[in-house]
């Protein structure tokens, strides 16, 4: 779950990890409509959300497609002016996120990454 900072105190409890979300830690926390995250959640693209864009551009980590695609499966949704603004690391970060749901479970098992 993305987190936002606050002044309160809060209470967390863990729920079970959803395989299709992944969240990104960022190394530098992001202000999105006046609230400061620490990190980004990065839903399993849908076939809906991957409309209009080459598959192969989005795995190859072309910038513009996923200017395109990671608002659509971000939350925060984030606008083109907040990616604009983020830290090239934490765009990578979040811009794997989203290309690591292209791999099979069993290609995921042998990189370790399951």
């Amino acid at each position: 779950m993305a987190k936002k900072t606050e002044n309160t105190t809060t209470q967390t409890t863990e729920l079970p990890k959803d395989p299709n979300i992944t969240t990104v830690a960022l190394d530098e926390p992001i202000e999105i409509r006046g609230n400061r995250f620490t990190s980004i959640d990065i839903r399993k693209p849908t076939t809906g959300a991957l409309r209009k864009l080459s598959l192969a551009r989005v795995i190859e980590l072309d910038v513009d497609s996923l200017f395109t695609l990671i608002p659509r499966v971000s939350s925060p949704a984030l606008t083109e002016k907040e990616l604009s603004v983020l830290s090239p690391a934490d765009f990578v970060s979040l811009s794997t996120a989203v290309v690591s749901f292209f791999a099979s479970t069993s290609a995921k098992e042998k990189a370790g990454l399951e």
